[in-house]
Parts: structure tokens; C-alpha cells; sequence
């Protein structure tokens, strides 16, 4: 397999994350502390994969009015980037980070408009970097212009050339890219009930939704539950894997790291095994740092060792 995972971000941002000694609902807030980080999911997926060593490269689209604050991030990071720039502002997502109640509220700009001109820049630019590629990874939403069966029409380009790809989104992208069967899929616990229209509140209404998405010709589906630990399900096998105790600062971005250890194990066709230790770890380590900082390869590797695994 081609060892270059590509990030495909189609509505990156600028995350401030705002830290607060308590939160005054409808008064004057002072900051204790201000950070300023690239982001966008794609682009969160890329920084962890930088740090895991991998091949990694990010593409997408991003509005000219604040793209050198995302664009050099990624270059002092060492990360290859190819974006199309479109007319408009990249968008700036808000952490309100309330450190006496440990809670993060979120406030998220909707984005610059793409046209269709610009649409077909971006995907000119994907199919003429597909040949490098083996993993390709769809994360987080789209900009405003962009149409939600985007998703869809990439992973049929990406599967057509033997590239395996990763599905990461929600809403009505996550159901019509469903459709052109990825290799694998990372819906939490929510995205899953609103795709099939009921609660699932076991381990055993996990595995059914899981097995109905294999039976449409997913390989991979892993099912993220936040504390609770997360599911991994293949056509032949089931795995539950339960965390140890880790404070937790912030889970900004710890979806975002377990879409990137699966990626990587994909890469190395680690195990199923494997693939969920790592990922599992991935997503638990990043959600105990502050802010929007990720983990790294070797505090994953520290952790893993703790979890514990249950056969379904």
C-alpha cells in the first residue's frame, strides 16, 4: 500500500480557545489566557498523523482573509499542504474553556461561500494528488456552496484507485457518502441513533448498526463514546475497549486523533487489535490536554498499555 495519508478539509478554521476562571452567562467575561491554533478536523487529523511520523498530506479549500495564520501553522509543523484559496474569510471557531466548572462551550463560525468555479478547482486539485495517496481521510463539515453529496463523489474518485478512505462527518454528507461505501466510518454514539432513527443504548444495539453499515459494504465502522470507551466492528470481528482513568481538559480534537491512529494503522495493516488499542489511546490522550493541543505518538504508546479489551 502507498503510504501517504491525504486530510481533505473543506472548511478549515481558526480555533481561539479562551480560557475562563468561570463563565458569567450575560456578563463581562475576562480571559485568563488566549491560544490561537490552525484547525478544521482534516487539518486537526494532519497534525496528529505529523506526530505519529506518518507520511501525511493536507488538502482542501480556505478563504484568502486569514489563511496565513492556518497555511504557516501547517508549514512551521512540517506538514505538506496543497489549498485552493476562494474569496471570503476563514472562519474562527471559539473554545470558551470555563476552568472552574471544566467545561468547554463552543462557538462555530459557518464559513466562507464556495462557488462552483472554485468547486471544481478543489476537486481538480484532489484527483491530481490521488496517486500518491493509500489512505484518504473525510473529516468535519463543508463550506456553504459545497454540496453535501461532496463527500460521496470523492470517495468513488478515491476507490477507484485502490485508495482506502476514511468517513468522519455527520448530517446529510455523512448519509449520502454512506452510500458510496467507504473503507471505514467514525460515528459517535449520536451521529449513529440519528443515522438510524433510534436510541441505542447497549453494547448489543452498537454491534447491530454496526453489522447493518459492514452489510453495505463498509469495512470498518468504530463507534466513539467519549468516556465510555469505543467499539470497533469488522465483518468478522467485534471489539469493546474500556479506558483507564485520565483526567479530562478539553475533547476538542480527540475524535479527530483517533480518525488519524486508525489511518495510521491502516498504512501499517496493523491488526484489528492493534487499530483500536492505538486509536482508543490516540482519542483519550488528546481529550486530557488543554485547549486544541493533540497527543503524541509517544504518550499513546505510554497509555495503551492501560486499557482493557472485551470481545463482543
Amino acid at each position: 500500500m502507498k503510504k501517504t495519508i491525504m486530510t481533505v478539509t473543506l472548511n478549515p478554521c481558526i480555533d481561539k480557545t479562551i480560557v475562563l476562571n468561570g463563565f458569567c452567562e450575560g456578563g463581562l467575561n475576562r480571559a485568563k489566557s488566549v491560544r490561537t491554533d490552525a484547525g478544521g478536523k482534516g487539518i486537526n487529523v494532519a497534525k496528529v498523523l505529523k506526530r505519529f511520523d506518518a507520511a501525511v498530506l493536507a488538502v482542501g479549500v480556505i478563504g484568502e482573509g486569514g489563511s496565513e495564520i492556518v497555511l504557516s501553522e501547517l508549514d512551521e509543523r512540517g506538514i505538506c499542504r496543497d489549498f485552493v484559496k476562494v474569496s471570503g474569510e476563514t472562519r474562527t471557531n471559539y473554545k470558551l474553556q470555563d476552568k472552574a466548572k471544566g467545561q468547554v462551550t463552543e462557538v462555530n463560525e459557518s464559513g466562507f461561500f464556495v462557488n462552483d468555479e472554485s468547486l471544481e478547482k478543489i476537486m481538480s486539485l484532489i484527483k491530481s494528488r490521488l496517486p500518491e495517496v493509500g489512505v484518504m481521510v473525510l473529516s468535519g463539515s463543508v463550506a456553504p456552496g459545497i454540496p453535501t453529496d461532496i463527500y460521496k463523489r470523492l470517495i468513488t474518485l478515491a476507490k477507484e484507485q485502490g485508495i482506502l478512505v476514511i468517513l468522519d462527518a455527520d448530517g446529510a454528507a455523512f448519509k449520502e457518502a454512506i452510500e458510496a461505501a467507504p473503507y471505514a466510518v467514525k460515528p459517535n454514539r449520536f451521529e449513529l441513533e440519528q443515522f438510524f432513527g433510534r436510541e441505542l443504548p447497549t453494547d448489543g444495539d452498537l454491534l447491530a448498526c454496526g453489522r447493518a453499515l459492514i452489510d453495505r459494504g463498509i469495512s470498518l465502522v468504530v463507534v466513539s463514546l467519549g468516556a465510555e470507551g469505543a467499539v470497533f466492528i469488522t465483518k468478522d470481528e467485534a471489539i469493546r475497549v474500556n479506558l483507564a482513568p485520565l483526567a479530562c481538559q478539553s475533547t476538542v480534537g480527540a475524535g479527530d486523533s483517533m480518525v488519524a491512529s486508525v489511518a495510521a494503522s491502516l498504512v501499517e495493516e496493523a491488526d484489528l487489535l492493534s487499530l483500536a488499542r492505538r486509536a482508543s489511546a490516540a482519542g483519550t490522550v488528546t481529550a486530557s490536554k488543554p485547549g486544541t493541543e493533540v497527543c503524541t505518538k509517544e504518550e499513546v504508546s505510554d497509555y495503551e498499555k492501560r486499557l482493557t479489551i472485551t470481545v463482543l
